[in-house]
C-alpha cells in the first residue's frame, strides 16, 4: 500500500533519514538505555501540537505528575491526552497518585485519563479506542512504554498480543504512533517480531559515551540510510547530528547520480521507469555496486537534464557563467507533495557544484502543506514575489506577504499555507 502523506517527525535531520514520517506509520524505538528516545518524543510530539493534531500518551510507567512536569508546556495544550495506565498499575492504587485526581484542574490543560484496571490488556484496549472515539482528525500516539506493559503484564506474549492487534488497527486509523521499548529488557524474539509489524524501526545505543541512531525499518521508502549508524548529540529538546563526511576525491558517480536524482525530486523507482531499468539497477549504481551501461547513462543524463562528464568530473562551467538562461530550468517534483497544490523549477542546473541552490515557488490558491517544501538540513531563504502565505514553526506563526524575506537556519516549517486570493510565487534559496 503506498504512503498516506508525509509529515515531519520534529528533529530535520531524522525526517531527512527517514524521508519524513507517513500517516499509518508506527514507529518502534529500541532504546538502549531507556531515556534516549524522550527527545525523539518531545519534538514528535511538539510537532504534532503544532500542527493542531490530537495526540494520546499512553504512560504505564510514569504518574501523571511526573509525566506533566516532563512535558512541560506541552502539557497545557488541550488537544494532548494522557492515558494514565501507571496510577492503578505500578502505582498500585496509592492514595499518594491518586490525590492528582482530587486537586483542581487548571483550565487550558491537557486532559488526563485514568485506565482503572490497566493489568487487563482488553481495558487497556477499550479505553484507549474509547478515548480516540472522540477525537478527530488524524490522531497521533506515543506509548510509554512496552517495557513498562509486559512488567504489569507478566510475560512477552501479552505483549506482544497488544502490539499486533493495536498496531494494523492504528494503521487503519490514519495515525502515527511511536512506541519505545527497553532493549534490554526484552528477547530477540520479541523485538524480531515487534520489528516485522512496524512501519519504521530504529535502534538506539550508547558506545563509549556517544549516542548512536540507526535505521532499521523504514516501509515504503527506498533509502541508502538503512541500518548505517549515525552519531548524534542532544541539548534540552535540540538535537544534533554529526556532519556529513566531504568526498575522498575519487570517482564517485552513484553519489553524483543520487545527488542528481534527488535535486530533480525524482525516486530511484521513478527514474527506473523513465530509463527502462530495475530500481534495483539504480539502487547498485547509487551504491557504487554496478556502472550503468553507456546508453543507459545517456539516458540518465536526458532525463535528469545533466551533462554525462558531469558524473565523472567536476566540470566548474558554471563558475564562470554569470546569466542562467530559462532553457537550463527544470521543472522539480518536490518530496511527496503534488503537483495541484505546488509547483516548482529549479533555476540553477541540476549538475551545478554552487552551495547554493535557486527554485521558484508557486503555492496554489486555497491549498496548504502538512510540513516544508523540502526535506534540507541547511540555511534557506525565500522572497515573496505575490500571494501572501502563512507559515508554522516551533516557535511561532508567521505571514509573509509580497517583498517580504523568508529566512529560515535550524529549523523546517511544519505547515505551509497560502491564505491570499490568488496564487503564492516565491523565488527560493537553498545553501548546503
Amino acid at each position: 500500500m503506498p504512503p498516506k502523506g508525509h509529515i515531519s517527525s520534529g528533529v530535520n535531520h531524522l525526517d531527512l533519514l527517514l524521508d519524513g514520517l507517513y500517516i499509518g506509520d508506527n514507529v518502534v524505538w529500541h532504546d538502549d538505555a531507556g531515556s534516549l528516545a524522550s527527545v525523539f518524543c518531545l519534538n514528535f510530539i511538539h510537532a504534532s501540537l503544532v500542527q493542531k493534531k490530537p495526540l494520546i500518551y499512553v504512560t504505564f510507567d510514569r504518574s501523571p505528575k511526573n509525566l506533566l512536569d516532563k512535558l512541560g508546556s506541552l502539557g497545557q495544550d488541550p488537544l494532548l491526552t494522557i492515558l494514565d495506565g501507571f496510577t492503578h498499575g505500578k502505582g498500585a492504587g496509592s492514595e499518594v497518585f491518586l490525590k492528582f485526581y482530587k486537586r483542581p484542574r487548571r483550565k487550558n490543560v491537557c486532559r488526563v485519563r485514568l485506565v482503572e484496571n490497566p493489568r487487563d490488556p482488553q481495558a487497556v484496549v477499550d479505553s484507549l479506542y474509547r478515548e480516540h472515539s472522540g477525537l478527530k482528525a488524524d490522531v497521533r500516539f506515543v506509548f510509554e512504554s512496552l517495557t513498562g506493559m509486559q512488567e504489569i503484564w507478566g510475560g512477552e506474549d501479552k505483549v506482544l498480543g497488544f502490539y499486533s492487534h493495536s498496531c494494523p488497527r492504528l494503521y487503519e486509523l490514519n495515525t502515527i504512533a511511536y512506541w519505545i521499548l527497553e532493549k534490554r529488557a526484552h528477547s530477540p524474539r520479541l523485538r524480531a517480531q515487534i520489528n516485522q509489524i512496524a512501519q519504521v524501526a530504529i535502534d538506539m545505543r550508547v558506545k563509549r559515551g556517544t549516542t548512536y541512531l540507526t535505521v532499521l525499518k523504514a516501509e515504503n521508502r527506498s533509502l541508502d540510510t538503512l541500518n548505517k549508524p549515525f552519531r548524534y548529540w542532544t541539548k534540552d529538546l535540540h538535537v544534533t547530528f554529526d556532519p556529513e563526511r566531504g568526498t575522498t576525491g575519487r570517482l564517485d558517480l552513484g553519489q553524483r547520480l543520487k545527488a542528481f536524482r534527488n535535486k530533480r525530486g525524482l525516486s530511484q523507482k521513478e527514474l527506473a521507469t523513465l530509463v527502462g531499468v530495475t530500481p534495483s539497477t539504480i539502487s547498485q549504481v547509487e551504491s557504487n555496486l554496478i556502472y550503468p551501461s553507456l546508453p543507459a547513462l545517456l539516458k540518465i543524463s536526458e532525463i535528469l537534464s545533466v551533462n554525462v562528464s558531469s558524473f565523472f568530473q567536476d566540470t566548474g562551467r558554471e563558475q564562470n557563467r554569470v546569466v542562467f538562461p530559462d532553457s537550463d530550468a527544470v521543472e522539480a517534483v518536490l518530496d511527496n507533495l503534488s503537483e495541484a497544490t505546488v509547483h516548482a523549477k529549479a533555476l540553477t542546473p541540476i549538475d551545478s557544484t554552487s552551495r547554493t541552490e535557486a527554485y521558484l515557488l508557486e503555492l496554489l490558491p486555497k491549498q496548504s502543506l502538512a510540513g516544508h517544501f523540502f526535506l534540507h538540513k541547511g540555511e534557506e531563504m525565500g522572497y515573496v514575489l505575490s500571494g501572501k502565505l502563512r507559515l508554522k514553526t516551533k516557535t511561532g506563526v508567521f505571514t509573509a506577504g509580497r517583498g517580504d524575506l523568508i529566512h529560515l537556519t535550524s529549523e523546517i516549517p511544519l505547515q505551509w499555507k497560502n491564505v491570499g486570493k490568488g496564487s503564492a510565487r516565491i523565488f527560493w534559496i537553498k545553501i548546503s
